[in-house]
């Protein structure tokens, strides 16, 4: 015999709310599909698709890396820094660089955010706590690492706390000119559901810091324009050019060295 529901039975509710997050959900997906089929504004180019493929070498790495060991002086004046990773990625993905800038005496640390899935008002404020913490906890001013997006994050926090932050040092950051200049904001728009240009939070991307702020960028970046992540002068301090792919600012040992070189000029 077909059992049914009372329309004010546990289970017809039970029923209903399934189905409304059911219809919430598609409706939700459907919305951030429609923003990630967007046309990219006119006269706007991300890098070349030679570059792109270029970044598939980043799964050859780990071979790349057996045996591989490159000096590292001892500094005599250990920073304590903060990582940032890039979007979508794990801080697990800069943990080498992390081990190299340790063998060189610095105090590295995570952001203790996990994931990075895009600004929200909620993870700053969770960074911010972070940042203070580790100030008050070595009793001076961090230094942010920051790769891609991280290096957004970090532009933004040394721009409400500069009394905390001793540097900014960003990695491939698309800081400057069109926010899809690049060939990820696709894949930002659907994950984050907010247009690149558009976060949740109050932020002017390209206004530099009141503090010491210099980009690292390269001309065979994969993901974003070499352009957005050198900047103009007025945006950032200086800027250094490497020749790493965009996925490498984590692990190469030219762009370890050049923030290893960014850490000794403060």
């Amino acid at each position: 015999m077909r059992q049914t529901h009372d329309s004010n039975s546990p289970g017809a509710i039970a029923d209903a709310g399934a189905a409304f997050r059911m219809a919430s959900f598609y409706k939700e997906a459907a919305r951030r599909a429609a923003l990630a089929g967007e046309a990219r504004p006119k006269g706007v180019k991300g890098p070349p698709l030679r570059h792109f493929l270029g970044e598939l070498s980043v799964f050859a790495e780990p071979l790349r890396r057996l045996g591989r060991d490159f000096p590292i002086e001892r500094t005599d004046e250990p920073r304590t820094v903060m990582l940032l990773p890039g979007f979508a990625t794990h801080p697990v993905r800069m943990r080498y660089m992390a081990q190299q800038l340790e063998r060189a005496g610095h105090k590295v640390k995570r952001w203790g955010l996990g994931f990075n899935l895009g600004p929200t008002e909620q993870n700053i404020i969770l960074l911010e706590r972070r940042l203070a913490a580790l100030n008050k906890r070595y009793g001076r001013p961090v230094v942010l690492v920051g790769w891609s997006l991280g290096g957004l994050f970090a532009r933004e926090l040394a721009r409400r706390h500069p009394d905390m932050v001793g540097k900014v040092i960003t990695m491939g950051s698309p800081f400057s000119g069109s926010p899809r200049a690049n060939n990820a904001w696709r894949l930002y728009h659907l994950v984050t559901g907010h247009p690149v240009e558009a976060p949740p939070i109050d932020i002017d991307l390209s206004a530099k810091p009141p503090v010491p702020t210099v980009a690292l960028w390269s001309p065979r970046d994969g993901i974003v324009s070499a352009r957005s992540s050198c900047g103009w002068p007025g945006e950032r301090d200086r800027e250094v050019a490497l020749r790493c792919t965009h996925l490498g600012f984590a692990y190469s040992p030219e762009a370890i060295r050049a923030v290893l070189r960014e850490l000794e000029a403060i």
